[in-house]
């Protein structure tokens, strides 16, 4: 199997994107042979709360087996309790053929994303000294199977392209796992993961890259390779291209930087059998400054994964084309720098969008649904069944679902409940919310047709119905405001580590494998 590559980005100083090396961050394989006989690092199981105390989980049986019947009386000696990612390490005395065990806690029986998390904290806790782990977890069915496989994969992912230590001092992550299943069809199962994961992985790059290194110039070139490589179409609009077709919300937002904006253009054919034609949008600010109205200066840092909408979307298109599915899709990613300067937009400057709306600006730090106005106007003249955009767009958005929950907003409420549907099965959190039409007259203006910010109340929403404003009739549409689940500022867990989460990438991948089987 093809391992997940990673990249490397270096400074691009011009319209020639940043040169990159791929890394290879882990490879899985599928195994039937026993767990204990495996050769490897490590060993990881599951263990359970269970009503008598503590209990193993299903696919440790073997394991168990070998150390006769002393494995759950050690663990519970080292106090493990089964609670979730709980992680308890264990030498093995030569009892396996790996030296060391690790078992982590599914609590009274894990669900599907419990065990991917559960995965993803056995594996973070092995970094710098198991490169190769067996995963002698519960697969007693293909989506257990998949989400050991997301879970392991999701948790050796690391950044080090702007360290200079070497990779021993920075605790190395597993770089192979092998998933003990007897599952017909295990490999096609693990395959996808695999492709799941590198998307996912190849987001987190790019939230996580500096700003300094990843403008919108280089971004368009490192979406440009990427789309390329996996045979998708590139079309990439410079501002002349912006300024000839009439895209004065990214216009307007990218003119107070010296770098200039873009949009990229990602067109996938599905082939003969593609019955569903699907739009993705993705908000590409590369950083944000909030213009003119300036944020704060603490957590201004953050800022730089303001483009996690546009990661999420050049990432499912690629897993989208490797996994071959039988959809068109085609992908608008706007991408521009907020800053302040004596060219940037004015709170009271009134812009004309690519739909001819005008917007009074008045507030310039609500300048994501002024470049998502213009990509969400340009991917409805395409006439597609569904539109689709993620942002980072909102902090009201944290204010009312925290930071590991998306809010999903839409004209269409059985498409919102696909969404959401899509998410829950993809062991990614979004909750549906509505647009309540009061809200609308917050965006009147007194000189144009609407301002781009309402009241501070159901700001999420109010932001929602601006964005509403630019789909074409007939056209079901739903957005994703996925502010804080973007970027872990915290300590990691489970599988997500600091830094860009990758969000959104396989609810995207999810819906769009359901609407092609539809």
């Amino acid at each position: 199997m093809d391992p997940i590559g990673r990249m490397t980005f270096l400074y691009p100083g011009s319209d020639a994107h940043a040169g990159r090396v791929a890394s290879v961050t882990a490879t899985i394989t599928v195994t039937t042979s026993s767990a204990a006989t495996t050769k490897a690092d490590a060993i990881v199981i599951g263990v359970l709360k269970g009503a008598k105390g503590l209990a193993l989980a299903a696919g440790s049986a073997d394991v168990a087996k070998a150390f006769g019947k002393s494995l759950l009386p050690a663990l519970a000696g080292l106090g493990a309790t089964g609670a979730k990612e709980e992680v308890t390490r264990l030498a093995t005395l030569g009892n396996t053929k790996a030296p060391a065990l690790v078992a982590v806690g599914l609590g009274d029986g894990a669900d599907l994303e419990g065990l991917r998390r559960a995965t993803g904290a056995a594996v973070r806790a092995l970094a710098g000294a198991s490169p190769t782990v067996v995963l002698a977890l519960p697969c007693d069915d293909a989506e257990q199977l998949r989400a050991v496989a997301e879970g392991a994969l999701l948790g050796a992912y690391s950044f080090t392209s702007y360290r200079q230590t070497s990779l021993a001092a920075q605790k190395a992550p597993a770089s192979a796992f092998v998933v003990a299943s007897g599952l017909k069809d295990a490999k096609k199962v693990v395959a996808r993961a695999l492709v799941v994961a590198a998307a996912t992985n190849l987001a987190r790059d790019l939230v996580n890259a500096p700003p300094s290194f990843l403008n919108p110039i280089a971004f368009a070139g490192i979406a440009a390779e990427e789309a390329g490589k996996v045979g998708v179409t590139v079309e990439v609009l410079d501002e002349k291209a912006l300024k000839k077709g009439g895209y004065g919300g990214i216009l307007g937002v990218g003119q107070g930087s010296v770098n200039p904006p873009r949009l990229v253009h990602l067109s996938y054919q599905g082939g003969r059998s593609a019955k569903k034609r699907v739009a993705l949008i993705g908000k590409g600010i590369t950083f944000d400054s909030g213009g003119i109205s300036i944020k704060p200066a603490a957590g201004m840092e953050e800022m730089k994964s303001d483009m996690g909408g546009a990661a999420a979307v050049i990432a499912a298109v690629t897993a989208i084309a490797k996994l071959k599915l039988p959809i068109d899709v085609e992908a608008w990613v706007p991408m521009a720098e907020n800053m302040p300067s004596g060219t940037a937009i004015r709170p009271s400057d009134v812009l004309v969008m690519r739909k001819g709306t005008r917007v009074e600006v008045n507030n310039t730090d609500a300048e994501g649904r002024l470049i998502l106005a213009d990509a969400i106007a340009r991917a409805c003249e395409d006439d597609p069944d569904y539109v689709i955009d993620v942002a980072t767009l909102t902090g009201a958005q944290v204010v009312a679902l925290g930071s590991r929950t998306s809010g999903v907003m839409a004209n269409d409420d059985a498409f919102r409940a696909a969404v959401v549907s899509a998410a829950d099965a993809a062991g990614e959190s979004m909750w549906p919310m509505p647009l309540p039409p009061d809200l609308r007259k917050g965006l009147d203006s007194d000189i144009a047709d609407m301002v781009n910010t309402g009241p501070r109340e159901g700001g999420m929403l109010s932001a929602g119905l601006f964005l509403k404003e630019f789909v074409a009739d007939g056209v079901a549409w739903t957005h994703l405001d996925i502010a804080g689940p973007a970027y872990n500022g915290g300590q990691p867990y489970g599988y997500t580590h600091a830094g860009g989460t990758g969000a959104a990438v396989r609810t995207f991948v999810q819906l769009l494998e359901e609407l092609s089987a539809s």
